[in-house]
């Protein structure tokens, strides 16, 4: 069976349709490029945000086009908060729920989902997949309240895999070439309270520091209350990224209460604080909902001001959607649309500031790069593009492609354009792979 697969939304969402293409190709199934090639499509969706919501219906409309004789799966956070507007588009045969996901991949094959055979998946992983950095999803739900958000509604409630489990995939992957995991979770802070273990995270992390040998370890998105003291001392271990992402989603007392997140500006700048303390200069990047029921021109402006003094790598800006099901969707107040984008501009264009003042830092410095991929050549040689371990997204030309390997480079300069730090890759001849031909040049 062929099949291809499609993601929409956060990185949970890419780690469990990664986890899915591994899957079906342990089965001794094909997964392909192009939806046109396949005979089942699998699609994850998203509904953080009405837009998301459209692009998730959007996706599966363009699956069906391109391919008429396939079936389609979906599956996803969208799909389960509507999916009446989900069984009604053609070519849909199946929806499968958050709660049964995990086994999606027996429910349309028939087949049980055993342990990996390494070699099927190491000659047929796709392109797109990678061999670099892989998301693992090791959590799913979220006990939280917070007024405007909908996944609480669409992934249930909070459940952790079992640190053996998580290990035990760790190993697979590094076995199969991966060089960095990336920890996911819808509430990634709460692992393990489910099982009883309400220091779960540390305990994970431990765990994959001692029993694999995987260099990079990641963390995603983590929630500032859940950071215990003492959990920043993770860190001293190089092999975790020092990479925060604290979602603050605004920066005003006020408006944090009516949003029910249980912080404030005094609590998060105390953790940014400690973080800063403990780790240095780490990368720390956030979200903010602009536009949230009720915020006036002087909470935006305090907002604007904390998030000014906090000083992020980077920042996701949201401009707040109406998601029914909400406790925010009935308040009343809501901020009108022209408002929320002019609040949505101003914040894009201070995170382009403190993105590239946090680069800027970094010029001139050795770094550790992780090549995740090549991007194309030139006569020059091989446009490599890596991220260091504090995440700051790398681009050099070398002779060789370097995809795979981690490397010391000397960063250069910053390119805001693409967001992009040059670089300079530093190693011994010894450390490249054979030198393959470009494209064109003559034999």
């Amino acid at each position: 069976m062929k099949v291809h697969l499609r993601t929409l939304g956060c990185r949970l969402n890419q780690g469990e349709i990664e986890a899915m293409a591994r899957q079906f190709i342990a089965q001794g199934h094909e997964v392909v490029d192009e939806p046109s090639q396949a005979d089942q499509i699998i699609v994850n969706t998203c509904a953080v945000t009405a837009d998301a919501s459209h692009s998730s219906r959007k996706l599966v409309r363009q699956m069906h086009r391109a391919s008429p004789q396939a079936s389609i799966t979906v599956t996803g956070c969208y799909s389960q908060i509507a999916p009446s507007e989900i069984t009604v588009l053609e070519g849909v045969s199946r929806i499968v729920s958050n709660e049964a996901k995990d086994a999606l991949v027996s429910q349309v094959t028939g087949q049980p989902t055993e342990p990996y055979d390494l070699e099927p998946v190491q000659r047929d992983v796709p392109a797109w997949v990678g061999r670099t950095r892989a998301f693992m999803k090791v959590q799913d739900g979220c006990e939280n309240a917070c007024t405007f958000c909908v996944t609480t509604i669409a992934r249930g409630a909070g459940r952790s895999r079992t640190i053996a489990e998580v290990v035990a995939e760790a190993r697979t992957l590094h076995a199969l070439g991966y060089q960095e995991i990336v920890l996911t979770g819808v509430h990634l802070g709460s692992y393990g309270h489910d099982l009883g273990d309400q220091d779960g995270l540390s305990a994970l992390v431990r765990a994959l520091l001692a029993d694999t040998d995987i260099p990079r370890i990641r963390l995603s998105s983590l929630e500032p209350w859940d950071l215990a003291p003492g959990f920043f001392r993770l860190w001293e271990n190089p092999r975790v990224c020092p990479h925060l992402h604290l979602p603050l989603q605004s920066g005003s007392d006020t408006v944090l209460r009516r949003m029910l997140r249980r912080t404030s500006q005094a609590q998060f700048s105390a953790l940014i604080e400690a973080a800063r303390g403990t780790l240095g200069d780490p990368c720390i990047t956030t979200d903010v909902i602009v536009g949230f029921p009720g915020e006036t021109d002087a909470e935006f402006e305090d907002s604007l001001a904390f998030i000014g003094r906090m000083g992020f790598a980077g920042m996701h800006v949201f401009r707040y959607s109406r998601r029914p099901g909400t406790a925010a969707a009935r308040m009343r107040g809501h901020v009108a649309e022209d408002i929320k984008k002019s609040r949505s501009a101003v914040l894009h264009a201070l995170t382009a500031v403190q993105e590239s003042s946090y680069a800027g830092r970094y010029q001139g410095t050795i770094q550790s790069v992780l090549w995740e991929q090549v991007a194309g050549s030139s006569e020059a040689g091989f446009h490599n593009v890596g991220y260091t371990a504090n995440y700051l997204r790398v681009a050099a030309v070398h002779p060789r492609p370097l995809t795979g390997l981690i490397t010391p480079a000397r960063l250069t300069t910053w390119d805001a354009g693409p967001r992009t730090m040059g670089a300079v890759p530093l190693m011994e001849d010894a450390m490249l792979p054979a030198m393959p031909v470009l494209e064109g040049s003559k034999s």
